[in-house]
């Protein structure tokens, strides 16, 4: 039985059995690995708290290499990102991009890309004013690091160059594709000014892309055809994408100014 040592991501969990918990990690060296923590749900566990979702931590794990299941042994906390689910909206933009994560990448394929894109998405939500604007720029650099990258300067059908009128992005053909090319195809209508907006998001750097501003028309389309790509390529909606719209609705009813009498 092999042992392993790497950093991780708690992603996602659930109740196992009587006591135990499966976990969904996210890890530097191995990829998406899912393990069995025993005897995590107990009060005197010596997990503690360390199996929170988003949390950071140092992950030793036996593989027997018979099963899809590892056996965690300890995960001992690096960085907790309490912030993050300690505030609604960077809670759920914060779930949506592990959901990502955990529906879009494979079993056991490490990438440390996506690994340190991730780490660098949750600093910047456990700070950040606009935790939209992080998990959409999370979105766009995971699509192309799990290798679906669309193409955005020409018509992928016919090779017409942009700008073109009526343009729409089709994840099936691969990127852009103009309105004589469209017949029947499940593509997603894009602005000419959103298609310069992710022209420009792509040559700007991380930082650069966060502090990037945008009409609100434009962030809004951008957000909509992020979360488009997105249910396309996951051949269905996230389930994050739900609990965001109904903490949007709630954090708007608490803003409405009480009747004045």
């Amino acid at each position: 039985m092999a042992l392993h040592k790497t950093r991780a991501v708690v992603i996602g969990r659930r109740a196992f059995g009587e006591s135990d918990r499966l976990v969904d990690f996210y890890t530097r060296d191995h990829g998406k690995v899912r393990g069995i923590a025993r005897s995590a749900r107990r009060p005197r566990s010596r997990f503690g708290s360390a199996l929170e979702l988003f949390t950071l931590g140092e992950m030793v794990f036996f593989d027997s290499g018979r099963s899809e299941l590892v056996q965690v042994d300890h995960f001992d906390i690096v960085r907790p990102f309490v912030g993050v689910r300690e505030h609604l909206e960077r809670l759920g933009q914060a779930a949506w991009s592990v959901e990502v994560v955990a529906r879009l990448s494979a079993e056991r394929d490490a990438n440390p890309a996506l690994f340190a894109l991730l780490l660098r998405t949750l600093a910047a939500m456990e700070v950040s004013h606009r935790p939209t604007r992080v998990s959409v720029c999370f979105g766009l650099r995971a699509v192309d690091l799990l290798g679906h990258r669309p193409r955005i300067d020409r018509c992928v059908a016919c090779g017409r160059l942009h700008p073109f009128p009526d343009a729409a992005l089709d994840m099936t053909a691969g990127g852009l594709i103009c309105s004589a090319c469209r017949a029947g195809a499940d593509a997603i209508p894009l602005s000419g000014g959103l298609v310069g907006a992710l022209k420009r998001l792509r040559a700007l750097s991380w930082e650069e892309s966060l502090r990037l501003n945008l009409a609100a028309s434009l962030d809004t389309e951008l957000t909509a055809v992020l979360e488009g790509v997105v249910a396309r390529l996951m051949g269905r909606y996230p389930l994050s994408s739900r609990f965001l719209t109904q903490t949007r609705r709630f954090l708007s009813v608490v803003a409405e100014p009480a009747p004045s009498e």
